[in-house]
């Protein structure tokens, strides 16, 4: 029994050894001699990317795929494998086509007309 309490014993003196040696949150503070903080003040601000509105597959009226990702700020990218790169199309205003040279995309919902160099405008379904 004897060595039953040393063992307890040690095992508390250990874990109030643990919960001090925690201490407390450390505090940083920053002071004023930053070297850039006049470069960061007088840059201008930073534009953020448009974001992913909408990222479809669609197959259209030939047996054929189209992948268009459309953006917030009124393009899409126009791709006919998943993982190419995309021709990117703009929209005059929303709800107008979305265009390049060759290119036409009307709408962005689950159903679309679509037009590209060398083919024929079809009709296209998500």
């Amino acid at each position: 029994m004897h060595i039953h309490s040393r063992f307890i014993t040690a095992a508390v003196l250990g874990s109030a050894l643990l919960l001090t040696a925690c201490g407390k949150p450390e505090t940083i503070t920053a002071d004023d001699n930053d070297p850039d903080a006049a470069t960061l003040n007088a840059a201008s601000p930073v534009e953020l990317p448009p974001m992913v509105t909408a990222s479809r597959t669609y197959r259209c009226a030939d047996g054929g795929l189209v992948y268009v990702d459309f953006f917030s700020n009124n393009t899409a990218a126009y791709k006919t494998a998943k993982d190419a790169p995309g021709t990117t199309l703009t929209a005059a205003e929303p709800g107008k086509p979305y265009t390049a040279e060759g290119y036409s995309v009307s709408g962005d919902g689950p159903q679309v007309e679509i037009a590209a160099p060398g083919k024929p405008a079809q009709s296209c379904k998500a």
